[in-house]
């Protein structure tokens, strides 16, 4: 499989403060299993725990956790060796992801043409190995997901484990994430020898590779084996495939094992660019086909017709290299050329290291457009698919990175951020043409937003022509409604035109089945109720007041339609005469609710346990103290139902320092976290004696306000030296 130019590993990150690294205060001895144990004895009938201050040798594991700020950090596996030695006790826990794959239609299973991305970036694990988010300028991030059913993550060793973030974010948008197992050159040939001389060594291996996908949450694996193979090797990697395919079935619902087109059944390294009698036993023994890119036209014609196909045309991929290495048909802008190809002859496509529009068009003020316009391109030969998740549907239009993190519509963080997990359900990105010379495009747009790091941006031109509304499609959704739905507009609409929400809904009563068809869609608005209306009046109260700064918000209801939602979109209006109007307007949020959990009691988070703790000394004096600055790292631990939980944010609070005359501190946020977990590191924290609190406020998907009574919390007391603490 091809690779980029620049594979260079990216060096770790450094103290933000650069300040030398003096040590740890922890236990030392303990092993990944009983740290985990020492926070579940922590007493639940005590609100405190105790440390000393000491810096000692740190036990966390490297390949977990960075060696400068212990920030977790997702790692592949090197070695058969690493591979056959891994054990779930000691895996990431914060590379488990958090998000479950969401329903979607039509489900993939179904689909007669898929589309596969294969992400191939520099060697991999770059800001997205940071599991907590990281402080990166221009990152690259993927958020036109409605277009693809497989994300595969590409690196050329041995065992690629998905990073996190990006099956959180796949999985948030329905689409299956596949790790790769790759062997390459005379070393990959070595390993393959190895585990592949009989039933036990092959087995060995694919139970790993099972365990590693239950354990961290992604759905199969694409398997590359690109070396030659000797006889024993060939027949016994038919065997392995066909073992580790029914092991996946078996374990992870919907899970996919796909091969690349790399060897032969006779043991050499030969693309074949087509499945065809060389390679159809790896075929016949998993769950798709990864063509190489060096296929013809006339290639897809003949294996179209293949009898080796037997009605699984799509499960063969075909490989398209955004790049063009070699000798492929279009690449780079004009990848759709490719595709249009693929399609034409009803095939799957792979779409291998779209990341180019990042890595090679070297102005990273222009990514976002870049991106829009390569898929803009291909959007024409791709299907796209529905979510299907139930109410409540929420979303800030969030792609998962900005220069400023904003929180319900103020400034919360001034700096460049990057966080996969954090990126919202996306909408549809287009421009399209209006009649009479005007037009309308949607984009992402970091200049301002309601939560996250952008919003979306509907702009264009109302010719003076067009005297009706102008819908702009903004979701595809496949959701049953409820008999009263509360919906919430978030908007900030420009001067001359009005905007409302403008729903499509299927009518079950149309089809018998409880199937909705594309051509029985109908168009319905929402009752807007005034902001003296006991619906908004108690939604208000429930999120701790709406005080939009500039934004407006806007509550309708849907009632009784027992039928399914299947497009959110906005009208916008010209308002006054008519005349060529320009118009923009930013959208914060959209929210569906049953209006029945208007009343849901809130969730709480329970359990909350320290362990892991970590002190280190940064640079420059400490304001009470004329030592470096004392900097705490911990790992937090809590349970809370996840399936109502969008995330969770962690606070801090002083309650007493050094000087017992000094008031407790205000509350700080620390952090977000996506899952039940959460590092918290350099924290800069007052010298010992101390007493400080650790809050978790869990953030509702209906928006709802927990009050603070229902957060987890911990006091943690730390001395140095003997000297104790009252908690």
């Amino acid at each position: 499989m091809a690779s980029n130019a620049d594979g260079n590993q990216p060096e770790g990150q450094k103290a933000p403060d650069g300040g030398e690294r003096a040590g740890v205060g922890v236990e030392e001895g303990r092993t990944d299993g009983t740290r985990l144990e020492s926070c579940l004895d922590q007493p639940m009938d005590s609100d405190g725990v105790h440390e000393v201050v000491r810096f000692t040798h740190s036990p966390l594991p490297d390949r977990h956790y960075d060696g400068d700020t212990t920030e977790p950090v997702s790692a592949a596996l090197h070695t058969l060796g690493e591979l056959l030695s891994w054990d779930r006790r000691e895996a990431n826990p914060f590379n488990v992801a958090a998000v479950p794959l969401a329903p979607r239609e039509p489900p993939l299973a179904s689909c007669p043409c898929r589309t596969l991305v294969s992400h191939d970036m520099m060697g991999g694990y770059l800001d997205d190995r940071f599991i907590q988010g990281t402080a990166a300028e221009r990152p690259f991030a993927f958020y036109h997901w409605q277009h693809i059913d497989i994300f595969n993550y590409f690196t050329h060793n041995l065992v690629t484990v998905p990073p996190a973030v990006w099956t959180n974010a796949a999985h948030r948008h329905g689409v299956v994430v596949l790790g790769t197992f790759i062997t390459e050159w005379d070393d990959g040939a070595a390993t393959c020898e190895a585990f592949l001389r009989d039933e036990e060594s092959y087995r060995g291996v694919a139970d790993k590779l099972v365990q590693i996908s239950c354990c961290y949450g992604f759905d199969g694996w694409l398997v590359n084996i690109e070396n030659p193979l000797s006889e024993v090797a060939v027949r016994n990697t038919e065997l392995f495939l066909r073992y580790l395919s029914d092991q996946m079935h078996e374990r992870v619902s919907g899970s996919l094992v796909l091969w690349y087109d790399s060897v032969t059944r006779d043991g050499r390294l030969k693309w074949q660019n087509e499945l065809n009698e060389s390679n159809r036993m790896f075929f016949d023994a998993c769950d798709g086909f990864f063509t190489n890119y060096n296929w013809t036209e006339q290639s897809l014609e003949w294996m179209r017709d293949y009898s080796g196909v037997r009605g699984r045309q799509a499960d063969i991929y075909v490989g398209i290299d955004v790049f063009a290495r070699g000798e492929v048909v279009g690449g780079m802008f004009d990848t759709n050329k490719a595709l249009q190809v693929v399609r034409k002859h009803n095939f799957s496509a792979a779409i291998f290291a779209p990341g180019w529009v990042y890595e090679a068009l070297r102005d990273r003020t222009e990514f976002r457009r870049n991106q829009d316009r390569f898929w803009a391109l291909l959007s024409e030969h791709l299907s796209v698919h529905r979510l299907a998740s139930p109410l409540p549907f929420t979303s800030s239009f969030c792609q998962g990175f900005g220069d400023t993190f904003y929180w319900k519509g103020q400034r919360e963080q001034q700096q460049s951020w990057f966080h996969l997990s954090a990126q919202e359900v996306q909408p549809w990105y287009y421009h399209s043409p209006l009649e009479g010379g005007g037009w309308l495009r949607t984009r992402g747009c970091p200049e301002d937003a309601w939560s996250g790091g952008c919003s979306l941006l509907l702009e264009g031109l109302l010719p003076a022509t067009h005297t009706s509304p102008v819908s702009a499609r903004i979701f595809s959704l496949d959701v049953p409604l409820p008999p009263r739905t509360l919906l919430t507009l978030i908007h900030r609409p420009s001067a001359g035109v009005s905007v409302s929400l403008d729903l499509k809904t299927g009518d079950p009563r149309v089809c018998p089945d409880g199937g909705v068809q594309d051509g029985t869609l109908t168009s319905v608005s929402p009752v807007v109720l005034e902001g003296g209306h006991d619906v908004v009046t108690l939604f208000s109260q429930l999120c701790g007041g709406l005080t939009p700064g500039g934004w407006t918000v806007r509550c309708s209801m849907l009632e009784g339609r027992g039928c399914t939602l299947r497009e959110v979109g906005v009208s916008i209006q010209r308002e006054g005469a008519p005349q060529d109007t320009p118009f923009s307007c930013r959208l914060g949020e959209i929210r569906l609710l049953d209006a029945s959990s208007l009343r849901a009691p809130p969730e709480r988070v329970g359990g909350l346990c320290v362990y892991d703790v970590v002190w280190l000394r940064g640079a420059g004096p400490a304001p009470d103290s004329t030592r470096p600055h004392l900097r705490l790292n911990a790992t937090l631990r809590w349970t809370c139902p996840m399936e109502r939980v969008h995330h969770f944010r962690v606070y801090w609070r002083r309650l007493r320092g050094p000087d017992p005359r000094a008031p407790p501190g205000p509350l700080a946020l620390v952090g977000r976290a996506y899952s039940h977990l959460f590092r918290v590191t350099e924290l800069l924290v007052p010298e010992a004696p101390a007493l400080l609190e650790l809050l978790v406020e869990p953030v509702v998907r209906s928006g709802f306000l927990v009050p603070e009574g229902q957060w987890g919390r911990r006091r943690l007391s730390y001395t140095e030296g003997g000297d104790a603490v009252e908690v």
